[in-house]
């Protein structure tokens, strides 16, 4: 870690790419939101998906918290259709088939009431009868759509999916579309985490 090394978190909207590169004219991209040269996002978060994403000029260290080996926890709130029973949940923990890969064993919850989220916009598609139900799911890992696959492969479709930490950072109260630097003492929780897992002293070389 250094003095110019800049740490962001973004608070990102639906619609919203995970890049600063818009591929075509109608495409909104980080850029549209954060104006600070030369950092990154930590992973992805698709564009479907909203919450929280982690931005650095780092290197070492997106590329750590990228790497799925180290297992760094990702916690979501997902709202599904329909009522999740107990055995769709028991097979969200201990792991699913999404076509040639098995997930790792992952923690699932079903939420007692509506996380506090506001609307989406768009609205998500609602069906008339069919109920909707939010899940809170921690996973140590990040394949493509991973969490949509999961739940649709134990039968309740996600409908919305918002990223509300990585490790030890939440979004707390920062507001949709809006950025903020970590705190020091953030910053601190972000690499002493990385040092238990060994790799500290190889990001500070």
């Amino acid at each position: 870690m250094t003095i110019d090394d800049r740490y962001i978190i973004f608070h990102k909207p639906y619609g919203v790419l995970s890049q600063f590169t818009q591929e075509t004219p109608e495409h909104i991209t980080l850029k549209d939101y954060i104006d600070v040269p030369d950092v990154y996002p930590v992973g992805r978060l698709d564009w479907d998906s909203e919450g929280l994403l982690l931005l650095t000029n780092n290197g070492q260290l997106q590329h750590h918290l990228s790497n799925p080996r180290f297992g760094h926890e990702r916690t979501y709130w997902v709202q599904v259709e329909r009522i999740p029973d107990l055995d769709a949940i028991n097979k969200l923990q201990t792991g699913v088939q999404i076509q040639d890969y098995r997930t790792r064993p992952a923690k699932v919850r079903l939420l007692p009431e509506n996380p506090p989220v506001g609307d989406r916009h768009p609205p998500i598609r609602f069906r008339k009868n069919v109920p909707t139900a939010w899940l809170e799911m921690t996973l140590t890992e990040g394949k493509n759509r991973q969490v949509r696959r999961m739940t649709a492969a134990v039968g309740f479709p996600t409908l919305r999916l918002i990223r509300v930490s990585i490790g030890n950072l939440s979004l707390n109260d920062l507001s949709l579309g809006q950025w903020r630097d970590l705190t020091p003492s953030e910053v601190k929780l972000l690499h002493d985490a990385l040092s238990h897992k060994g790799i500290r002293k190889r990001l500070n070389r």
